[in-house]
């Protein structure tokens, strides 16, 4: 579980640069509170959507692999960001469709992550602990993510944001190859 917490956390961590440089930038594109609003739907909407599916998804195939694919198509999406905007060839639409793709990745994903706690924690008598250290994490991770994200927005730009995203979902990676997880 140790491994699984750490991991997690870098990943969260990315997530919420990964949130504040999006509204930075769509902000900074449009200078419209209506398209910053749709961004956020298109990443949040999706996720609503299709997590049911996530959910079966979860309980029916392999959890690990689930989040493997996960964490590739999320460090893609992550990449694809960071060229965009480093390349200056974002536009709005591009944010747009990028969101609800993420949107949709999130929505197998945390399903999977969540009910991959049960696996890794195998004493019952721990389980809700480490649920709660997780939700924790997830806690700070949302309130320090984007302060960490203003300043790395200040001093290198979105792009960095987008690529130190891009490099936690390595971290995902590598913590559950190094647990000894049944397949």
């Amino acid at each position: 579980y140790t491994l699984y917490f750490f991991g997690r956390s870098v990943s969260q961590f990315g997530t919420w640069m990964q949130r504040t440089a999006v509204v930075w930038v769509v902000y900074s594109m449009t200078e419209s509170a209506f398209m910053l609003g749709l961004t956020i739907f298109a990443e949040q909407f999706p996720s609503f959507l299709f997590s049911a599916f996530g959910g079966v998804a979860a309980d029916r195939y392999n959890r690990y692999k689930i989040i493997q694919i996960t964490q590739i198509l999320s460090l893609i999406q992550a990449s694809i960001l960071a060229f965009l905007v480093m390349t200056g060839h974002q536009n709005i639409w591009s944010f747009i469709i990028l969101c609800v793709f993420l949107g949709i990745i999130n929505a197998y994903d945390i399903p999977a992550r969540q009910a991959m706690i049960n696996e890794v924690v195998t004493d019952d008598e721990d389980r809700p602990s480490a649920r709660t250290l997780s939700a924790a994490m997830a806690s700070i991770a949302k309130l320090a993510g984007p302060a960490l994200s203003g300043i790395i927005l200040q001093k290198f730009g979105a792009g960095t944001c987008f690529l130190i995203n891009a490099a936690s979902f390595a971290a995902v990676m590598l913590s559950i190859s190094l647990m000894k997880i049944k397949i």
